[in-house]
């Protein structure tokens, strides 16, 4: 069997997993190190997983010549800095969404991958999960009819520790948990978002406000062919990791995700009658599995990228919309 070289650079939570899944669940990888610049933690991973490789830098990292791709899992604020090194080194490239943290830097990222003649696609693995993939074909086989309404729910169980904020290694709600939801809002809908307008609260842990985030934040879309929308993020829901999409067409309705139907659902963390998952690494465990196969597969038969970097850069556009009109109160157009 041909098999993938691969590297994954960033080790933390997320990119320990893409770690696992090459190193058990993709037989088409050869998973041949990691790298993270906590070196002791890179050490510990390839140890966990055995592998020979690890290192303390990405440049160490893309010097082996049997890695043919690299996985980028590092902070938000090192992803469009990382894909321009990697295309430098002539290697593919799935990155973690998003793409960067500013259109100019987004820009460039792109830049790069196509002087280097390199694929780039973009952790978008919301696409690849079997329910969201199902949705998205009874709606191009037109059994809802025409998509008027756009609907998602994001909410994550615990709240991050203030260190996360103060950090500043990652975006802001929008650009961390929402661009998701804004993928999901292109992707299933098939049209381009032109205008938000988003509304915010801190009202539960003031102290966010000084690191330029927010708590919850709802966005209402519009798009370029007529279809309304809106996006709920909130990152400390307490009951569970709790995910849900709706597209409302012209003959019917499609629900991603869903709740028990019952008179009166109590969602809390103790005694509520609901059961949901914890975490975003269960709920869409399959679907990070998958999106690293076609990945693999991808590379491996000489394809384009199924989540490109345009993918990226456009969720990126409608982030920055939402991040703008929530700095100034008012709905703004999508770049």
């Amino acid at each position: 069997m041909r098999k993938l070289g691969v590297g994954v650079l960033g080790v933390g939570e997320m990119g320990k997993r893409h770690a696992e899944n090459l190193r058990r669940l993709v037989p088409e990888a050869h998973l041949v190190g990691v790298a993270d610049v906590d070196a002791p933690r890179a050490s510990k991973v390839a140890a966990e997983l055995e592998i020979e490789h690890s290192f303390g830098s990405f440049e160490a990292l893309l010097d082996r010549k049997e890695i043919h791709a690299v996985v980028i899992a590092a902070p938000d604020k090192f992803h469009a800095q990382a894909i321009r090194t990697a295309a430098a080194a002539k290697k593919d490239i799935l990155c973690e969404k998003p793409m960067a943290l500013h259109l100019d830097d987004a820009r460039a990222a792109l830049k790069a991958v196509s002087d280097a003649g390199v694929r780039l696609q973009i952790g978008f693995m919301r696409r690849y999960d079997p329910a969201y993939a199902a949705a998205k074909t009874q709606i191009e086989a037109g059994e809802i009819g025409d998509p008027v309404i756009f609907k998602s729910i994001g909410r994550d169980k615990d709240a991050p520790p203030l260190a996360a904020y103060q950090s500043g290694m990652n975006g802001m709600l929008f650009y961390n948990s929402s661009i998701h939801d804004f993928d999901l809002a292109r992707w299933m809908m098939n049209d381009e978002v032109t205008e938000v307008h988003s509304y915010t609260t801190v009202a539960i842990r003031p102290e966010v406000a000084q690191y330029g985030d927010v708590i919850a934040g709802v966005v209402n879309l519009k798009y370029l062919h007529g279809a309304i929308g809106n996006v709920e993020s909130y990152v400390q829901s307490q009951y569970g990791y709790d995910v849900r999409t709706e597209v409302i067409g012209s003959k019917g309705s499609i629900l991603i995700g869903g709740l028990q139907h019952v008179p009166a659902l109590f969602l809390k963390p103790r005694g509520g009658s609901h059961g949901i998952v914890d975490h975003f690494l269960v709920r869409f465990a399959d679907a990070y599995v998958m999106e690293m196969r076609d990945f693999v597969q991808t590379i491996l038969d000489d394809k384009p990228v199924k989540v490109t970097g345009e993918d990226g850069l456009r969720s990126l556009q409608i982030a920055v919309a939402a991040q703008k009109s929530y700095l100034e109160s008012r709905p703004v157009q999508v770049a």
